[in-house]
């Protein structure tokens, strides 16, 4: 499923497109790749690991999310219904030697990008979710996910296209997944709250970090954060790295909005498989990364 996003803000432009969410059981379950030997366990360097990410990338599968866990010296490979076991073969035989440090995790569902703060925004056929309201000395924007953003769009409060907010500033996606919108509408407030909550700063994520996202499609929900620095290919060429990975469902129209922890900014919400019935996982773009490209604080 992809996750729309929403928030103003100036760089790079690109559309994000609706992240299909299928529905289905949302549970990852761990199918470990087998090596040449069950009792046999080999000790894979850092440098190997990022080898086997290397070519995990270059077998370049849909649907497929990863990234190196040192802890359990292996690499993490998330694959969705769509996945066949030829394409995770085909992962295996781009790892060459280093295979056995591939770890498949099986989800149904599909992995995509989710379109539709929390604020439900629209642009000309899509509604993605405001993130974070920000500022650039007396300018005002509003942060929400790059596939939302891509081709810099102009952005109104309703579907019916009535009540302007004002134009994209920035997008950038793939690649990262964050993009900007420029506050134009003066009678339009853009308070530093998600919801009821008032956010005060922001803070990377950390494994175990209990987190609350807040979308226009499916409310707020709660989870934690249970990894770092992923890689999701949703398609098309559509490859986004150094994303947060959480139990926290999402669903389309939910892309951009907010990811954050008590009164902290977290993430901005990319993509994901699952729904908000039998549960997901969604990933997040790292809120701190687009507040340092487009040079802007939170309100």
């Amino acid at each position: 499923m992809r996750i729309k996003r929403t928030t103003p803000l100036n760089g790079v432009a690109r559309r994000v497109r609706l992240l299909a969410v299928t529905t289905g059981l949302a549970a990852a379950v761990a199918l470990a790749i087998p090596t040449a030997s069950a009792a046999q366990t080999t000790t894979f360097s850092a440098s190997q690991l990022g080898a086997v990410g290397d070519a995990v990338l270059e077998a370049d599968v849909a649907g497929t999310a990863w990234a190196v866990d040192k802890a359990n010296n292996s690499v993490v490979v998330q694959a969705d219904s769509t996945v066949t076991q030829a394409e995770i073969d085909s992962i295996k035989q781009a790892a060459g030697a280093n295979a056995g440090a591939v770890r498949v995790e099986r989800t149904t569902g599909t992995i995509s990008k989710l379109i539709s703060g929390g604020d439900a925004v629209y642009a000309t056929s899509w509604r993605c979710s405001a993130g974070f309201n920000v500022r650039s000395g007396t300018t005002y924007y509003f942060l929400t996910a790059g596939h939302c953003t891509e081709g810099l769009p102009a952005w109104y409060t309703t579907s019916a296209r009535t009540t302007s907010i004002g134009p994209s500033a920035g997008s950038s996606f793939p690649g990262n997944d964050y993009g900007i919108v420029r506050y134009a509408n003066t009678a339009l407030a853009h308070p530093g709250t998600v919801g009821s909550v008032t956010i005060t700063g922001s803070a990377n994520a950390t494994v175990g970090l209990s987190v609350t996202r807040r979308g226009s499609t499916t409310g707020t929900h709660s989870g934690t954060v249970t990894g770092l620095n992923y890689t999701v290919n949703y398609g098309g060429g559509d490859i986004v790295s150094g994303l947060i990975r959480t139990n926290v469902c999402a669903e389309p129209g939910d892309s951009g909005g907010p990811l954050y922890s008590g009164s902290l900014a977290i993430g901005l919400t990319s993509g994901g498989s699952g729904n908000c019935t039998s549960g997901g996982t969604t990933y997040f773009q790292p809120v701190n990364a687009a507040l340092s490209a487009y040079g802007v604080s939170l309100v």
